[in-house]
């Protein structure tokens, strides 16, 4: 199969979920990122644990991790894995009134973790806007992305700068 060639469709065309029974087991890692830009008040108010819901920032890593278990869930075509390890961690940034969102998975497996990685950090940046809605709808989730993964048959890949 050439790089180019989607795995989660058949011969036909038809959407599958990819045999992985007979990939060996390795160590595989990756990590992706989401920021959310908000109001300079809002920014204020998260950090200050101002807000009337509570630690906004405890909850969102809390969903994140939860969603990264749960990716096969919501993701059609993706394995329910073993996750040995997810981290979620959020940063603040003041310089640009926002949260940068990290979020890393691990697994011994046959199948990456790279969807779950990036559902993990999806689904905080997500909560931090349901939580502040309220005060700030124009919240802008933006730069979900991949950064790395390493493991399995294609080995590493970090994103550029």
């Amino acid at each position: 199969m050439s790089e180019l060639e989607l795995t989660h469709l058949d011969e036909t065309g038809a959407a599958r979920m990819v045999d992985v029974g007979n990939k060996p087991h390795s160590e595989r890692i990756a990590t992706a990122e989401s920021f959310i830009r908000m109001q300079p008040a809002t920014f204020d108010m998260i950090v200050a644990g101002k807000h009337k819901k509570g630690d906004v920032l405890a909850v969102a890593r809390v969903a994140g991790i939860m969603a990264a278990k749960k990716t096969w869930d919501l993701i059609p075509m993706c394995h329910p894995l073993l996750l040995t390890k997810v981290a979620v961690t959020l940063t603040p940034d003041a310089a640009q009134s926002g949260i940068h969102i990290l979020a890393e998975c691990r697994l011994s497996g046959q199948t990456g973790v790279e969807m779950e990685a990036l559902t993990a950090a999806s689904v905080a940046a997500l909560t931090l806007y349901d939580m502040c809605k309220a005060v700030d709808r124009g919240m802008v989730i933006e730069f979900t992305r991949l950064l790395e993964k390493h493991g399995g048959k294609t080995g590493s890949w970090v994103r550029s700068a």
